[in-house]
């Protein structure tokens, strides 16, 4: 996994979170929090390895109070390195802007400095003048959004645990763990803890059995794929085992969503990914989806999500119905079924 590069020009080396080490100063910027704390952390075990007594010291930037910095940098008794983690950058009081850029002209020594700022323009002044500096790094953590950096982050925490899971097993977990990087990771951590070092789809399936994002995303695999039986036995059995309407909806447009990008597209499978912000599995999975729609059905599959959603939030006494219906005109391409 290439390191992230950040929106400023720096001068200084920019490093993967993955990569974290210890700097004089290390700024880590970007609004990832999940990422932003485990690149602190990694910093911090490595100061603790090689010395155990190194002092840690943390201070919140939006209450800093004038001098703070000098009087925890300033030699102890027993020269104890020292790490001095900062947070909230972005929302630091003046006091923190005169004393840092104060600090920085001169750090001191057998210290380490961690600035973490999460975006905006407050602060800038500090972070300029880090990136100026001969002995500092930056490591940038962007935010994730894409499910091809989720993918990728997974297949990271399996090699990090020391496991090694098929592409499939991933791309289900990624499904089924679709909100932060926190939750992602710990299921990454606890299927190797359950499941061993190699992680296979069935690994996944008995991991993720019961959890409403993985119920959802068979419903609408198996409507996506034209299945319309196995859907409908799937979305039910899901609703009566209590799972709410509106996640299963929203399983399905994601997939419905994906397609309307696709649709007509040409090209490689890493062309296609590029070009539609989607991994390369799912660019040739929607592409193929794809070609059993006609426009005209596509268009009113993506109205009918709009009133479905409206059905599902107040606007039917059968929100259930509303979503039946829904997933048949996907499975069927918008086409009325064959009557005999």
């Amino acid at each position: 996994m290439a390191a992230a590069k950040g929106g400023s020009k720096s001068k200084i080396p920019q490093v993967g979170w993955f990569e974290a080490r210890p700097a004089p100063v290390v700024l880590i910027s970007g609004p990832e929090a999940f990422l932003a704390d485990r690149a602190a952390r990694t910093i911090r075990d490595q100061l603790k390895a090689a010395v155990p007594e190194t002092e840690v010291h943390d201070l919140e930037a939006s209450g800093y109070a004038s001098g703070e910095i000098f009087t925890i940098a300033s030699p102890s008794l027993f020269a104890e390195p020292r790490l001095i983690r900062v947070d909230g950058v972005e929302k630091c009081s003046d006091a923190f802007i005169t004393d840092m850029k104060r600090y920085l002209e001169q750090p001191a020594d057998d210290t380490t400095l961690v600035l973490r700022h999460g975006g905006g323009q407050r602060g800038k002044a500090v972070l300029d003048q880090v990136r100026g500096l001969a002995d500092a790094i930056e490591i940038p953590c962007l935010e994730i959004k894409k499910d091809q950096d989720r993918y990728d982050f997974a297949m990271g925490e399996f090699h990090r645990l020391g496991a090694q899971a098929t592409p499939g097993a991933v791309r289900q977990l990624v499904l089924a763990y679709a909100g932060g990087l926190g939750e992602l990771a710990g299921a990454c951590a606890q299927i190797v803890e359950t499941a061993g070092a190699r992680i296979t789809e069935d690994d996944v399936e008995r991991a993720t059995e019961g959890r409403v994002e993985a119920s959802a995303f068979k419903v609408a695999d198996a409507a996506t794929a034209g299945k319309a039986a196995d859907a409908l036995v799937l979305l039910r059995q899901a609703l009566s085992t209590g799972t709410d309407p509106i996640p299963m909806l929203a399983a399905l447009n994601f997939k419905l969503r994906g397609i309307a990008r696709a649709y007509g597209a040409r090209g490689s499978a890493g062309q296609l990914a590029k070009d539609l912000g989607m991994a390369p599995w799912q660019a040739e999975r929607a592409v193929k989806d794809g070609r059993a729609w006609s426009e005209e059905h596509l268009a009113a599959a993506i109205d009918l999500a709009a009133e479905t959603e409206w059905l599902l939030k107040g606007g039917s006494r059968d929100p259930e119905y509303a979503l039946e219906r829904f997933v048949l005109f996907v499975a069927r391409r918008g086409r009325e079924p064959r009557r005999a």
